[in-house]
């Protein structure tokens, strides 16, 4: 209740005290020295008693609705990959792609041998032609050469073209194989990044795979346990705050999701020395005994998917699929934290009532009360949807916490109200509010019993509210603590 609605409501009851107290004035005169003392005044119609005048601390409360429950809320997604079909793929390319660098390579490595034989073949032949057509034998050759004669320089010439045919030949081959082992060579990087880029988001299910186990509503699953399996592959709860992306083996650039699979494995007792954000043979090593532990192939590697980090133990909230229904990339389970929490839809005009850390009282479906604390207050106000088309009121949500969570029990979704404490005051003096009288000229006063008996109002100011115990402070120059006034009886 806002502090407006909660003065109109005073007003209402202070109109009617009014009235009251004009028909006590009328009927009494309760004014005179004849007036009974603190037994009542056994003359009224209306039956009265007193109380006294105290001194005392007071805080005004604002109650608010609000919806008992669990703190936070994820969804459990079954990640988009590749199947281990396409990482087949990806890997036979590459098995491919290194046969054909293989066989560049051997025919480059024949071809150089038959080029470097060429080029000695050559080397010798022009060596013998300088000797054989050198002086005198140039001369010889000449004259053999022109009568058709086949002397030793003619012939050695004939040798060096032919070798210089060869080395050409040789070279050309040689050329061709290098561009052949280039392109195999391209070929081969680009699968292997392919196969690089599918190992890093395969998945642990192939196409057609059915869920073979899978959580009920309500459950709380902690570290270590699966969330669901899917073809008898279970999909394992770890605690961390980083969404695992990509799956885990060796090669991969260090992250915060690699130090928390090394967090969580050291803890779990899988591994040691565990430490830092890298991917690690230890990092293996403690991936074998995790994947022994629960049953599965000891590859020493996670697909995308095995592993999903949540901040700490999760209550089921809801299940999409069922057993036996074919999986496909997309939400699988809704979950919670385990803690209790009570949300509030505070009418943003309220929002300055509210801060962190601030003391609340929940009551709860059962009548019962609890303390709380302000955990959280949002700082952009929402409007909630309009179903008739007419203008909603924008309200800022409040998160609070129960300081005794176990007092709360395990309803889900259930309507509490929330006790705020608005304002306080410290050493007030204080009145029942149903002391008050209104007065026809404005105001109001409250009806002193003075120790002769005799009756007479007090005028006073209203200060600060207290709706939970009925309390309102007041003030003025003749009001002081110990004072008897009068109350209706209850």
């Amino acid at each position: 209740m806002s502090e407006r609605s909660r003065r109109g409501r005073w007003a209402a009851l202070a109109a009617i005290a009014v009235i009251v107290i004009a028909l006590l004035l009328i009927v009494l005169e309760p004014f005179h020295s004849s007036s009974k003392p603190s037994a009542g005044v056994a003359d009224n119609s209306t039956p009265t008693s007193i109380t006294t005048v105290k001194r005392q601390s007071l805080s005004s409360q604002t109650q608010v609705d609000g919806t008992l429950g669990y703190a936070g809320s994820a969804k459990i997604l079954v990640p988009s990959g590749n199947a281990p079909t396409a990482v087949q793929q990806s890997e036979q390319q590459v098995s491919s792609g290194e046969t054909q660098v293989a066989s560049a390579q051997r025919a480059l490595a024949s071809d150089s041998t038959a080029l470097e034989r060429a080029q000695s073949q050559l080397a010798a032949a022009r060596a013998k032609e300088a000797v054989d057509c050198a002086g005198e034998g140039a001369a010889e050759a000449g004259s053999s050469s022109a009568a058709g004669g086949s002397g030793a320089c003619a012939s050695d010439r004939q040798s060096v073209m032919s070798g210089e045919q060869s080395v050409t030949g040789a070279e050309a081959k040689v050329t061709t194989d290098r561009t052949m082992l280039a392109s195999a060579q391209s070929s081969l990087a680009h699968s292997r990044s392919a196969l690089a880029t599918a190992r890093a988001s395969a998945v642990g299910y192939a196409q057609g795979a059915v869920y073979t186990s899978l959580p009920s509503v309500g459950q709380v699953i902690a570290r270590n346990h699966s969330l669901y399996a899917i073809g008898g592959v279970p999909t394992i709860l770890l605690y961390g705050s980083t969404l695992a992306t990509r799956a885990f083996l060796a090669g991969m650039s260090a992250g915060p999701d690699v130090a928390e699979l090394n967090a969580n494995l050291e803890e779990l007792g899988y591994g040691t020395g565990l430490t830092g954000d890298e991917f690690t043979a230890a990092t293996a090593a403690a991936i074998r005994a995790f994947q022994a532990a629960h049953g599965l192939a000891q590859t020493g590697e996670l697909p995308l998917g095995a592993v999903v980090f949540q901040s700490g133990p999760v209550r089921v909230t809801s299940v999409t699929p069922t057993v036996g229904m074919g999986v496909s990339p997309g939400p699988a389970l809704a979950v919670s934290s385990t803690a209790r929490q009570v949300t509030v839809k505070l009418d943003a005009s309220e929002e300055g009532d509210l801060k962190k850390g601030d003391h609340v009282t929940i009551t709860l479906p059962d009548s019962q009360t609890t303390p709380g604390t302000v955990s959280y207050v949002a700082t952009v106000a929402v409007a909630p949807p309009s179903e008739h088309g007419e203008e909603t009121t924008p309200t800022i949500e409040v998160d609070i916490t129960p300081t005794e969570p176990n007092a709360t029990g395990h309803l889900d979704a259930a309507p509490v109200q929330v006790s705020i404490t608005t304002a306080s005051v410290e050493n007030a003096l204080v009145v029942p509010v149903t002391a008050l009288l209104a007065l026809a000229g404005g105001g109001y006063a409250v009806e002193e019993v003075q120790p002769t008996g005799v009756h007479r109002l007090l005028p006073i100011t209203v200060g600060l509210f207290d709706d939970e115990a009925g309390d309102v402070q007041v003030s003025g120059p003749e009001l002081a603590a110990g004072q008897r006034v009068v109350v209706p009886s209850t």
